[in-house]
């Protein structure tokens, strides 16, 4: 059996009666979508496997199909490759003030700016393009961990309406990736220009956490 459960990032609510559909790696066979129901959970009958989930026809999910399987969206309308976030989650409005050393970073033919440090002017300006952008222009390569990073930090904003301290980026990954990948030493390893808190943020789209300078 597979099941795929289907909600909303921030606020948790599922989502009832969206087509998912099941892409499998060995022939590429793509089964017919089945809707979910009023949990969010659409299942089906069928042994576990490898593959993509597509929900709405657009790729969410790839790995292993097998057991429940949670996808969560920012958005009813996100794109496959992109993520705005929930509006109204997320400060919006330009933090530039007089004299403020700017940046540019360019994000698919768009000028977006940054202070001197990389942090966004505009927080609203957020994109998963735009943390690509800036990764790069940062020297990093983006992994799948450097996602979680970013989404749980996001997440965490939207929840909470503050930044999480580097103690609660621990406690949180200990119990994801374990003792040794979710420690202090190893996030500052992944994120080696300031730590999770700082080049976390920054390419999260948050601001400067209390105490920077």
């Amino acid at each position: 059996m597979i099941a795929v459960r289907v909600s909303m990032k921030v606020t948790r609510e599922p989502l009832k009666r969206t087509p998912v559909a099941l892409r499998f790696d060995t022939d590429g066979i793509e089964t017919s979508p089945v809707r979910t129901d009023r949990t969010g959970l659409a299942s089906f009958d069928l042994p576990p496997s490898s593959g993509k989930i597509l929900v709405s026809g657009v790729e969410r999910y790839e790995g292993r199909l097998a057991g429940e399987i949670a996808v969560e969206l920012w958005s009813i309308t996100q794109s496959g490759q992109d993520s705005l976030g929930q509006p109204g989650a997320f400060p919006s409005g330009s933090n530039a003030y007089p004299s403020m050393t700017t940046r540019a970073v360019q994000v698919g033919g768009r000028s977006i700016s940054t202070d001197s440090e990389g942090y966004l002017v505009d927080p609203s300006d957020w994109s998963e393009d735009f943390a690509r952008a800036l990764a790069r222009a940062e020297g990093l390569d983006l992994t799948a961990e450097h996602w979680e990073v970013i989404r749980f930090l996001r997440e965490r904003f939207a929840r909470a309406g503050m930044q999480a301290t580097v103690r609660d980026m621990i406690a949180h990954f200990r119990k994801v990736w374990g003792r040794e990948r979710g420690s202090n030493r190893y996030l500052h390893q992944i994120f080696p220009r300031g730590g999770p808190q700082k080049q976390g943020n920054r390419l999260a789209g948050l601001l400067r956490t209390k105490g920077e300078h």
